[in-house]
C-alpha cells in the first residue's frame, strides 16, 4: 500500500526535513499533504545559520565527532539539490579566529579529525536558511503539494488527527517535526528524542566578509543579517528569549568583534530535537503507516537531501542507501 502511487501521504513540519521530504516525494508522483502549526519559516530550521557544515561539527559538537564521514556525504548531496532548487551555497568556509591558546587546541582537534589547518574551514559551506525554507516551500506546492495549518495529534492506519479534532483520511505519515511528538504518542521511537532550545542574536555586520567566523564559544556567520550563535539549552523546549542564556554569547562576540551593537541584537529562539547519538531517526515506526524523519540535532539542513532520498526509497520501495543502518529509526530499541 505505501508504495502505491495513490497512497496519500501527511507530512507534520514543515522544516527543512519536512519540505525536502515532502518535494521528493511529490516528484515522485506521490499525493502529499504539509500540516505544520506556524507560519512559513517560523520554525527552528528558519532560526539557523544555515550551517552546511560537517568538519565545524565534529570539531565543536562532541555528539557529532564520530559522524564526520557520514555528515561529509551528506554535504556532497547539496551542490546537485540546490543547483536544482537555485538555492545559492556559500563556499567562503569557516575561518578560526581567537586566541593562541584556543587556535592551537583547535589545530589538535583537527589534526585528530585528518583535516588540514590552514586557517579556513573550506568544506564547510552555509546557505540563506529563511529564504531556502521560502524557495523550498515553492519547488514543493509548483510540484502539488498542499499545505494546511494544524498541528497533528495521532496517526493510526488510514486516519489523521488533527488537534482542532478534524480527522483526514491518509495512508501514511511522515513525522519530521520535533518539538511535541517526543513522549512516543504518535510513534514510540520518539522517546528517544531530547529537547535542545537555541537562541540566537541577530546584528548588523560590520562588513561584508562572506566566510564565517568561528571564536572560542561563538560563531558568526554572515547573511541578510549577522547571526550570533548559538546556544545549546539541553532540556529546554521553552521559545521565550532567556538573557541569561546568551550572556557568554554576547561576550565571546564582543570579544571577537568589540564594535558589534549587540544592544540592538535581535533574538530568535528554536527548538530541536537530538537523539542519543546526534543522529536523526529515519525509518518506518513500530507504529503502522508512520515514517520518521525526526531528531536532526543541528544538522537539519546538512542531512535534508540525505533524509528526503531516504524517505522517498522506503516509500516508493527502493533502497534506502548505506546511511539506513546509522539512521534507523528503531535503533535505540535494540540497546
Amino acid at each position: 500500500m505505501y508504495s502505491e502511487k495513490g497512497a496519500k501521504i501527511a507530512v507534520a513540519g514543515a522544516g527543512a526535513f519536512g519540505l525536502a521530504v515532502a518535494l521528493r516525494l511529490a516528484r515522485a508522483g506521490r499525493s502529499v499533504t504539509v500540516f505544520d502549526p506556524a507560519p512559513p519559516g517560523d520554525n527552528a530550521s528558519g532560526v539557523a545559520a544555515g550551517m552546511l557544515a560537517p568538519v565545524s561539527e565534529a570539531l565543536f559538537d562532541p555528539a557529532s565527532r564520530d559522524h564526520l564521514p557520514l555528515m561529509r556525504r551528506a554535504r556532497d548531496l547539496w551542490p546537485d539539490f540546490a543547483r536544482d532548487l537555485d538555492i545559492p551555497l556559500s563556499r567562503a568556509g569557516v575561518r578560526i579566529e581567537g586566541s593562541d591558546a584556543w587556535r592551537a587546541e583547535v589545530a589538535q582537534r583537527l589534526e585528530r579529525l585528518g583535516v588540514t589547518d590552514d586557517g579556513t574551514i573550506l568544506e564547510d559551506w552555509r546557505l540563506e536558511a529563511r529564504s531556502a525554507l521560502m524557495t523550498l516551500r515553492a519547488a514543493a506546492e509548483e510540484a502539488g503539494v498542499v499545505f494546511e495549518t494544524g498541528a497533528v495529534t495521532g496517526f493510526e492506519p488510514g486516519v489523521l488527527s488533527l488537534v482542532d479534532g478534524r480527522r483526514e483520511p491518509f495512508d501514511v505519515l511522515v513525522l519530521a517535526t520535533g518539538p511535541g511528538v517526543r513522549e512516543g504518542r504518535i510513534a514510540p521511537e520518539t522517546a528517544a528524542l531530547a529537547p535542545i532550545k537555541g537562541q540566537l542574536l541577530r546584528v548588523t555586520a560590520l562588513d561584508d566578509d562572506p566566510a564565517v567566523v568561528r571564536g572560542e564559544g561563538v560563531y558568526l556567520a554572515p547573511g541578510e543579517a549577522l547571526a550570533v550563535g548559538a546556544t545549546m539549552e539541553a532540556g529546554r523546549d521553552d521559545l521565550a528569549p532567556d538573557a541569561s542564556a546568551t550572556e557568554a554569547l554576547r561576550r565571546a562576540a564582543k570579544a571577537l568583534r568589540p564594535a558589534l551593537d549587540l544592544d540592538a541584537a535581535k533574538v530568535e529562539v528554536g527548538v530541536r530535537a537530538t537523539t542519543p547519538d546526534g543522529l536523526p531517526l529515519v525509518g518506518w515506526s513500530q507504529a503502522p503507516g508512520v515514517m520518521l524523519a525526526v531528531g536532526a540535532r543541528r544538522n537539519g539542513w546538512l542531512f535534508a537531501p540525505l533524509v528526503a532520498a531516504m524517505v522517498a526509497a522506503y516509500l516508493t520501495g527502493d533502497n534506502p542507501g548505506p546511511e539506513a543502518a546509522a539512521f534507523d529509526a528503531r535503533r535505540f530499541e535494540k540497546a
